[in-house]
């Protein structure tokens, strides 16, 4: 890919571009041709002393944030956000402030190997020119309907680049799964959106411009969808209006860190969200005295008190929140749609936006629009495509897998039976980073560079009204052995001719990047114009992307959700246990920062617990089952079970029990791991342990998940009761909080 320059030559192709300033950054399709040198040997165009500052798109989650990334002397020391990229405007989150832990993660996955599956210590170093033919001959010698592509949430140009690949030799589209997608319940959300706002899309809820948020589960300042866009809008509705504050009211049966946030937490049962938006509905269109529309017609109001376990005086008291704002807004999060009955959970819950006449209007729901090189919205696969992908595995009828971006032994629950599918499958290839549980479970692991060392594009499906594509660009030369996935097929589809050949006529990542983005050159609609291809890559990578200067909004009619029938009917729970079961996906570690210590070291915002799982139980129920916090308890379905320590949590519903998502892991490196013996014993922060130690660092809740499904294809992953168990066993959690000032424990009692 990359050929030695002189620095006299380097100048004269900066000058060729017309944007000679850009390119010498680093930011030009010219710095691709440079050869990066190591720290101890610097190369010319880095001055002592002096920063460079890369804009590049974090890579932590899918929502496509732009990050402005500082280097000095060719180590990346600080990421920022991109003040100018719309998605995030200069703001990120933990996770993307802890992406340079990934860089520089000591267990990243140096250079290509075959392997022994599930057997690192027998991994075989492999050369590139060795790798790359291998994938070309699993190209070129397997028929096309064998061969299958599974890859991460994000939909980025190597999504694109596959799905040329596949398109043009017959083989299946490439499959997009994540955990975030899973618990965020996308399909449904996109497909709510369809049959209420008459169109296929992922919603965007215009907080900043709203009096009044009305959120069912929607995490949204935690992980939901593009957390960063939602916080800066959350923080607008609260202080953007200088004559008015504006008041948030949030529907959970836990109280999450948004639900903390939140002017009024409601705790509900899990399930009910639907039917408590159809009768706010219709207690809202009686308080102001207009005729009930047929979606709310049907609903009993007092019923819906008894099934909830809300009191009706609090449901008139927040129908009548509705009344009286200018801009109210109602937000279907995740915990509501993972349910058998949460498709029809959003499009009540969109109901309320409906009678609020806000669709297609600031302060309401929006359909957030398309990127700019994108024709259609391409949603990740709901958990039912992925049972059927897993049968098809498990048929036989895949002979090669490639796995990039995703994690499905771990990501996945058990019950679908992803990892004995994997093992029906004659060659498995991953282009992990990491050496997380499905690479290791793989023939061959060909890694990827990490996002701070990668070219490429992101789409952003959400997060702002502004059609954005957010770019990526290299901020330091690879640390290891590692290779562009793109180009590895770009120069496998080279060696194996014909159609392969045809369908990659590149010569690297950068040209085919070029080709993805050509169609926006000369448009002045946008962030920047330029005449040309060079010009445009150049001012692409120096401004982070490119997008729509105007906002974009689609004329939407609030007619169809309002004049139909809507059944909601009552969730169906899997399992005899007495307890509703509700795992959420940690907001610290996300559902991939566990191999990050900064990550395990940041105290959970609602409990401060580091490093661990634990199982939050309200004080009264813990009360009842005789246990105290640090017991370790079994939480049990008909799935299968998982240990974690209690924590006494009185801000969750007595009939429910929640879990974090993140930790739990069996491989990801030493920080994501943990000796479970010493944990105990000693009831400290775990030690990390080695690479290969076979004990995780906390538990993973997807263990005890089921293969339930919404009508939209989602899993019901709060759709399970479970029993608990007590082990007698103690784990004493890592926490920040005082346990005096908490509990009073070591306080003199009265009397003594």
């Amino acid at each position: 890919m990359s050929q030695k320059i002189s620095r006299r030559d380097f100048l004269k192709l900066a000058t060729a571009g017309g944007a000679t300033a850009a390119v010498l950054t680093g930011c030009g399709p010219a710095s691709r041709y440079v050869t990066r040198e190591p720290y101890v040997k610097m190369p010319e165009y880095t001055y002592n002393g002096l920063s460079t500052y890369y804009a590049t798109t974090c890579r932590e989650c899918a929502a496509g944030c732009g990050l402005i990334v500082r280097t000095m002397q060719g180590r990346a020391i600080k990421a920022e956000g991109n003040p100018a990229n719309p998605v995030n405007l200069g703001k990120t989150c933990a996770r993307g402030q802890a992406t340079l832990q990934g860089l520089y993660n000591p267990d990243r996955v140096e250079a290509p190997v075959k392997q022994a599956r599930q057997q690192a210590l027998a991994a075989e170093a492999m050369n590139w020119d060795d790798a790359t033919q291998l994938v070309a001959d699993a190209l070129n010698n397997t028929n096309p309907a064998e061969i299958a592509f599974l890859m991460g949430t994000a939909s980025d140009h190597l999504f694109d680049l596959v799905t040329d690949l596949t398109n043009a030799i017959g083989a299946p589209a490439p499959v997009r799964f994540g955990a975030l997608s899973m618990f965020e319940s996308r399909a449904t959300l996109s497909k709510a959106a369809e049959k209420s706002l008459g169109q296929a899309g992922l919603p965007y809820f215009d907080l900043g411009n709203a009096d009044l948020v009305i959120s069912f589960g929607a995490n949204f300042l935690e992980t939901w969808l593009s957390p960063v866009a939602y916080t800066r809008g959350f923080a607008k509705m609260r202080r953007g209006n200088s004559k008015k504050r504006g008041y948030m009211v949030h529907f959970e049966s836990q109280m999450s860190q948004t639900a903390a946030k939140a002017d009024e937490w409601i705790p509900l049962l899990p399930g009910t969200e639907g039917l408590v938006a159809l009768a706010l509905g219709r207690l809202v269109a009686e308080a102001t005295g207009g005729s009930v529309a047929r979606v709310f017609s049907t609903v009993d109001v007092r019923e819906v008190s008894i099934q909830s376990g809300i009191p009706l005086e609090q449901l008139e008291h927040v129908a009548s929140l509705i009344a009286e704002a200018q801009a109210p807004l109602a937000i279907p999060g995740g915990q509501a749609l993972g349910q058998t009955n949460g498709l029809a959970n959003a499009e009540a819950i969109l109901a309320l936006n409906a009678l609020a006449d806000n669709f297609g209007k600031p302060g309401g729901a929006l359909l957030s629009p398309l990127a700019p090189n994108e024709d259609t919205y391409h949603r990740p696969a709901n958990a039912r495509e992925m049972k059927d992908f897993i049968a098809k595995l498990n048929s036989g009828s895949v002979k090669v897998l490639f796995v990039h971006g995703v994690n499905p032994i771990f990501e996945l629950p058990k019950a679908l039976g992803f990892a004995d599918a994997l093992a029906a499958v004659p060659t498995v290839i991953s282009f992990a980073t990491f050496p997380d549980e499905t690479a290791l479970a793989s023939d061959y692991i060909f890694p990827d560079h990490h996002g701070l060392e990668a070219w490429g594009y992101q789409r952003s499906a959400t997060g702002t009204m502004q059609s954005a594509l957010s770019g990526a660009q290299p901020v330091v030369s690879p640390m290891y052995d590692t290779r562009s996935t793109a180009d590895v097929l770009i120069e496998a589809a080279r060696l194996a001719g014909g159609k392969l050949a045809e369908a990659l006529p590149f010569t690297d990542e950068v040209a085919f990047i070029q080709s993805k983005i050509a169609s926006l050159i000369g448009r002045t609609d946008g962030s920047f114009v330029a005449p040309e291809i060079n010009s445009f890559t150049s001012y692409f990578q120096q401004h982070g992307g490119w997008w729509k200067t105007a906002a974009e909004s689609a004329v939407l009619s609030a007619a169809g959700a309002l004049n139909k029938n809507l059944n909601v009917n009552a969730a169906v729970f899997a399992g005899e246990g007495e307890f509703f079961f509700v795992p959420f996906v940690s907001p610290t570690l996300g559902e991939a920062g566990a191999n990050k210590p900064w990550l395990q070291e940041l105290p959970d915002p609602m409990t401060t617990v580091m490093w661990n799982t634990w199982v939050a139980i309200n004080p009264e129920t813990a009360h009842e089952l005789n246990l105290e916090n640090d017991d370790v308890v079994k939480v049990i379905s008909e799935a299968g079970e998982v240990e974690a320590a209690v924590y006494l949590y009185p801000a969750i519903h007595p009939g429910v029990i929640a879990m974090p998502f993140g930790q739990g892991h069996t491989a990801y490196g030493r920080f994501a791991m943990a000796r479970l013996l010493e944990s105990r014993l000693v009831g400290l922060v775990p030690r990390a342990g080695e690479v290969g130690d076979p004990f995780p660092r906390g538990a993973n809740p997807a263990d005890v998940l089921g293969a339930y499904f919404n009508e939209a294809g989602d899993l019901a992953f709060a759709g399970m009761k479970v029993k608990i168990e007590k082990t007698g066993e103690k784990q004493y959690l890592s926490r920040l909080e005082s346990r005096i000032g908490v509990y009073g424990e070591g306080l003199p009692q009265e009397g003594h």
